[in-house]
């Protein structure tokens, strides 16, 4: 069971290039080349983000809160897609409910939702650790390999091996607090987040016990 510890503590890391755009994936060249698109603004991002996020997620996107999400190194188009869901009225199917983030984004323009993403998603990200031995294991078997009886396929397959994620699509997990992840495992596991639908019923498909083994495998992850 150590060497199964220690090899989560020491994967390698793998560097995440930031890609933007309004509720889409381009890479920052070709936003550069199209003058129609806003432009990603990291200075005004840093102002938001010091002014306005740095209380619950750092100033840097390294939150100590473990409620609260790690956001550095986070891919800025994936950022900007959940800023907007949070954004969207609780009717919406893809609406993100949390009275937070609601009442918070009522300050913050279309614009500037794309400066902080950008902002965070160039930020270092700093590596957690897993702290149950006794489930590594189990968060390991689930992460590289699924659970095929039921259905479950391996979180490797869409948020890499590495935990780095897949950009724009699939959020980095790698080093995130176990506490939130295993949060929003159960928030999709109930139904009270649907903004990602594969999410929702692979989620409904994990117990309580397997949320928190692969949640607290994957804050491990390097």
């Amino acid at each position: 069971m150590r060497s199964i510890f220690l090899s989560i503590r020491f994967v390698g890391r793998a560097r995440i290039l930031p890609t933007v755009a309004l509720g889409l994936a381009f890479p920052l060249a070709a936003i550069a080349q199209d003058k129609s698109v806003v432009q990603p603004d990291l200075k005004r991002g840093q102002e938001i983000a010091t002014s306005i996020c740095a209380a619950c997620h750092g100033a840097d996107g390294n939150s100590t809160i473990t409620a609260n999400p790690k956001l550095s190194g986070q891919d800025a188009a994936y950022l900007l897609k959940q800023l907007n869901d949070y954004a969207k009225p609780a009717g919406d199917k893809d609406a993100r409910v949390n009275s937070i983030m609601t009442g918070i984004l009522g300050s913050i323009s279309v614009a500037d939702r794309l400066h902080v993403a950008a902002y965070y998603a160039g930020q270092p990200h700093k590596p957690g650790a897993a702290r149950n031995r006794d489930s590594l294991e189990m968060g390991q078997r689930i992460y590289r390999a699924g659970i095929a009886e039921r259905g479950v396929p391996a979180c490797s397959g869409c948020h890499s091996p590495s935990g780095a994620g897949i950009p724009a699509q699939y959020p980095r997990l790698a080093g995130q607090h176990a506490e939130y992840t295993v949060a929003q495992l159960s928030a999709f596991h109930d139904g009270t987040r649907r903004n990602n639908a594969p999410m929702a019923q692979i989620a409904a498909r994990l117990s309580s016990a397997e949320m928190n083994a692969v949640a607290d495998y994957v804050a491990g992850l390097r």
